[in-house]
């Protein structure tokens, strides 16, 4: 079994920043939709804190306890809703939501199993016109990375997804005190109103 405070008690998770991604940042000024916002795989809570302060009601989820306990921390007071979840069995009685986003779950999903139990539960968690963002190391990456562009396309099909954009972005990570830049995918799809 995954142990996944492990990287969170021992400072160890390449995908704590500091900071939100900066490939979802450059969307936050017009791509958000509101007012309710949900966070998947949110860890200490970065982008979920962004959002909150922006005036969006937020929900930021992960599986981690500790991860969720440093977010509670962080948003010192600020209403945000973290929540210690499954992504691939989410009970969430605040949804559907406007905006969706997942930075780096989707991922580490697809190594570690799940992706599809995941995906099913998405249509649930929106409305038509949601907008979903998707951040993900793409197989450019080498190693053990695997996500593709042609991943994406078939988890997000029409009629259910529409507008469907992939861009090619940056992910950044921090290792050994090192930030490394990832290439990366940011879809951006939106729930259709059919």
């Amino acid at each position: 079994m995954i142990d996944y405070d492990e990287p969170y008690r021992t400072g160890t998770a390449p995908w704590e920043i500091g900071r939100p991604q900066p490939a979802i940042t450059a969307l936050l000024e017009h791509g958000v939709r509101g007012p309710k916002v949900l966070d998947l795989g949110c860890g200490t809570g970065n982008l979920s804190i962004v959002l909150a302060n922006r005036g969006y009601h937020v929900t930021g989820v992960d599986i981690s306890p500790l991860a969720i306990e440093k977010a509670r921390a962080k948003a010192n007071g600020l209403t945000v809703r973290f929540e210690v979840q499954d992504a691939t069995a989410l009970t969430l009685p605040n949804a559907p939501f406007d905006t969706i986003f997942d930075c780096g779950l989707l991922h580490n999903l697809h190594r570690n199993g799940g992706v599809d139990d995941y995906l099913a539960q998405l249509p649930a968690l929106s409305e038509p016109g949601t907008l979903v963002y998707v951040l993900a190391i793409s197989a450019d990456a080498g190693e053990h990375w695997s996500i593709t562009r042609d991943h994406l396309q078939q988890w997000f099909p029409e009629p259910t997804w529409t507008d469907t954009a992939i861009k090619d972005v940056e992910v950044l990570a921090q290792v050994d005190g090192e930030q490394l830049k990832l290439p990366g995918y940011r879809l951006r799809t939106s729930r259709s109103f059919t």
